[in-house]
């Protein structure tokens, strides 16, 4: 392989790894804060249960984020240098303030969480919740708007002098209409994924222990895991409507600026009015738009998905050849060297991927649905298939996110910064220009595979202590507040916080 692809591929493994772990932060850090809430409102033991067991659950997915989220800006530097030194200027500025800001603000107030329930009053470690909760959120928006600025570069001008883009704007940049699609729409994709991953957990502890028969045990599941089994499934639901909502004015806004991702996300050939959403299809993994045998489709579905109009003029939705042809008059239809640029996305990854981000939501809906019908009116669920689609769903919505991610930058190819449409000038970026031009394929094959590996340990590691400290269940908890300990004036026969 070339320094170009072997780069590729290096940032594509370590990106999706990072983000297996982003979504579940940002959507558990809020519930936990809720939780604890609840606890603080209604002085009611089971809310601290849960918010000490999940709270260390969300603990564990942190402290891998940020072990593999360190690496992705060094790769900027070390393998797209070229990339670095052409938004240097505009990305950098984001980028700083996610570290400056919400970073810091995030390990400080999770730092006071984690050792001050015996030092801070309720109130004040309870704000450090919210904090820390507030802060992943608002990492997650300076994130994407640098991301926001790559797809719809705005608020930027372009130097001839250096060839660099240069800000002209940071409200411009943080006001990016793309920007305020996308962080919608990753917010509650990351609440849908973190209310499977409760619902989850707690319906197959209810189902083992109303299995059990023991009425302590059983006691224990409605008092504990029930609630968290209502809460989880309430916000699946209601973060499931946003994920639609927010997905439908994302992919709009998408037809808009990156038409050919919307295109190629149907692998759609030639522009086409009223086009139909293929359900299921017959064709290679691969395929070119023209090899894919459309089985089921939803007439005028993929129209409406890019224009909002299921058919009639307006519904038109160009095809890859169209956008290819618009492309190459616009840009060039070579490069340097003399090759053809193709300005089509990888159609079978985009194809593929734009349809298991939507397919494995499934789940998600399945078990919200049933486990709320099955603890309707104060009941218990003993049943073990609720169980086993409670354990096949936690997976599904971290595939589906990182599926979602891998289709907006593998549909944005062959751009790393994509041209804006509404004409400014020059400011965009080939990724075959944006990969550092020093650093020899040896160099990059090793540190890949060292990543590669690296990161399959730390993956084996997450899910050894998730699992571990999820198939242990709640634990026994007392108030460690200053407020409790002054009222008792002596803790000493307490028992310790996570013990069982």
């Amino acid at each position: 392989m070339d320094v170009l692809a072997l780069a590729r591929w290096q940032f594509a493994i370590t990106t999706v790894y990072h983000f297996i772990l982003v979504p579940l932060t940002i959507g558990l850090a809020p519930l936990v804060a809720g939780m604890q809430t609840a606890w603080v409102v209604t002085k009611n033991e089971r809310w601290l249960r849960l918010t000490k067991f999940f709270g260390k659950l969300l603990l564990i997915n942190f402290a891998l984020g940020v072990a593999t989220g360190i690496v992705q800006e060094f790769q900027f530097g070390m393998t797209w240098s070229e990339y670095s030194r052409f938004v240097g200027d505009v990305f950098g500025a984001p980028l700083a303030m996610e570290a400056l800001a919400a970073f810091f603000i995030e390990s400080t107030f999770l730092g006071l969480w984690i050792f001050g329930w015996d030092r801070l009053s309720k109130k004040v470690h309870l704000a450090c919740a919210w904090l820390f909760a507030l802060a992943t959120n608002l990492s997650a928006l300076f994130i994407l708007s640098a991301n926001s600025w790559m797809q719809h570069p705005v608020g930027t001008t372009y130097n001839p002098e250096t060839g660099r883009a240069e800000m002209e704007s940071i409200g411009a940049v943080l006001g990016n209409n793309t920007l305020w699609a996308a962080f919608p729409h990753t917010v509650t994709a990351s609440f849908l994924l973190s209310g499977t991953f409760m619902c989850g957990i707690a319906t197959w502890w209810m189902v083992r222990l109303v299995r059990s028969k023991k009425p302590e045990l059983v006691a224990l599941a409605r008092d504990t895991y029930r609630p968290a089994v209502v809460l989880g499934a309430v916000v699946m639901l209601i973060s499931g409507v946003g994920v639609i909502i927010s997905g439908d004015a994302q992919g709009k806004i998408m037809y808009e600026q990156q038409p050919g991702k919307m295109s190629a996300a149907e692998a759609l050939c030639d522009s086409t009015e009223g086009a139909a959403f293929s359900i299921l299809t017959i064709g290679p993994l691969n395929p070119t738009c023209d090899q894919l045998t459309r089985v089921i489709e939803v007439p005028g579905l993929a129209s409406f998905l890019g224009t909002g109009h299921f058919s009639g003029p307006d519904s038109l939705l160009p095809g890859v050849n169209d956008v290819q042809q618009d492309m190459a008059d616009k840009f060039g239809a070579t490069n340097e060297a003399g090759e053809t640029i193709s300005y089509t996305p990888p159609l079978g990854i985009s194809y593929w991927s734009f349809r298991l981000m939507i397919g494995l939501a499934v789940f998600s809906a399945a078990l919200a649905v049933w486990s709320l019908w099955a603890t309707r009116k104060g009941r218990l669920s003993d049943s073990k298939w609720l169980s086993k689609l409670a354990v096949i769903a936690i997976p599904m919505p971290f595939l589906a996110c990182s599926f979602g991610w891998i289709f907006t930058e593998i549909g944005r190819q062959p751009w790393v910064v994509a041209p804006n449409p509404s004409g400014i000038d020059e400011v965009r970026l080939l990724t075959e220009r944006g990969v550092s031009t020093a650093v020899p394929a040896g160099v990059v094959l090793t540190s890949m595979i060292v990543f590669t590996v690296v990161y399959a340990v730390l993956g084996v590691i997450w899910y050894r202590l998730l699992h571990r400290y999820a198939i242990e269940g709640v634990p026994q908890v007392y108030d460690e507040s200053p407020e409790a300990r002054d009222a008792d004036g002596d803790d000493a026969d307490r028992p310790l916080s996570f013990a069982y």
